[in-house]
């Protein structure tokens, strides 16, 4: 099982581009039974089916997802199905209770739909909500953490999740503005940040600490570390266990836990 040569684009939907599908085929080779437990807008599970994979099983805390997706997959039958939920609480997907796998997949972080959708939140454009919730299964919204968040909690999401240097004083600069005026869109946010981090502040600083915002809103780290030992669980004997990473505390967390796995 091969990736069809010159599909680049082949794969891609409204809600997301699989950039690395071809990869994912090549590494997913020969397996009969996939778990892609970030399944988006379907275009790693399009191009498993595509490819041989016998059946794609899908989840994702995003109903828009699963609707866009699972109209998309519709023409492979039981060869796909699409199941709401979260990758990090497997054990809660009564569909998926005892189920085992010969090739599990992970991509993570936001998609392309996500960020577009500024009704979602997720961006820094003008006047969009503090939303970032991927689900409704999210404890919180990113204005409420904004706002009940102690200074130190703060500092330590900055510091931890965006590499910020001047998280202490970011932190200082929100508690001072929610005194008076609630953060409710995506102007109170950035005006914080340049408060804190001065005039010169451009849209990579805005990217870094919105998208730290959203890993605690949504407890991305915390979650992946809960659920990396339970997926490995439900791979079967000589399965392969994928993931696609682009934060570098992502990444940290996945290599420990394979390197782990590897000398154990």
């Amino acid at each position: 099982m091969t990736a069809v040569a010159g599909s680049k684009g082949r794969w891609d939907s409204e809600y997301h581009a699989p950039v690395l599908a071809a990869e994912v085929v090549s590494l997913l080779a020969g397996a009969r039974r996939v778990l892609d437990g970030t399944l988006g807008g379907g275009g790693h599970s399009l191009a498993l089916l595509e490819n041989g994979v016998e059946q794609v099983t899908g989840i994702d805390r995003d109903p828009s997802a699963l609707s866009i997706a699972g109209e998309r997959l519709t023409r492979f039958g039981e060869r796909f199905r699409a199941v709401e939920g979260n990758y990090a609480h497997l054990d809660r997907i009564a569909a998926l209770e005892g189920e085992r796998f010969d090739g599990i997949l992970l991509d993570l972080g936001v998609s392309s739909r996500q960020l577009d959708d500024e009704s979602r939140g997720f961006s820094f454009r003008p006047g969009a909500p503090l939303d970032m919730r991927m689900g409704s299964d999210a404890d919180t919204d990113a204005a409420t953490l904004l706002a009940d968040e102690r200074e130190g909690e703060l500092t330590r999401i900055f510091r931890e999740y965006a590499d910020e240097p001047k998280a202490g004083r970011l932190a200082r600069e929100i508690v001072r503005r929610r005194a008076t005026r609630p953060f409710e869109t995506s102007d109170d946010l950035v005006n914080a940040i340049r408060g804190a981090l001065g005039a010169r502040t451009d849209a990579g600083d805005f990217a870094r600490i919105f998208q730290a915002v959203r890993i605690a809103v949504n407890d991305e780290l915390r979650d992946l570390e809960r659920a990396l030992p339970a997926l490995r669980d439900r791979l079967a004997p000589g399965g392969a266990f994928v993931v696609i990473a682009y934060h570098s505390g992502e990444d940290r967390i996945v290599k420990n836990a394979f390197r782990e796995w590897s000398t154990a």
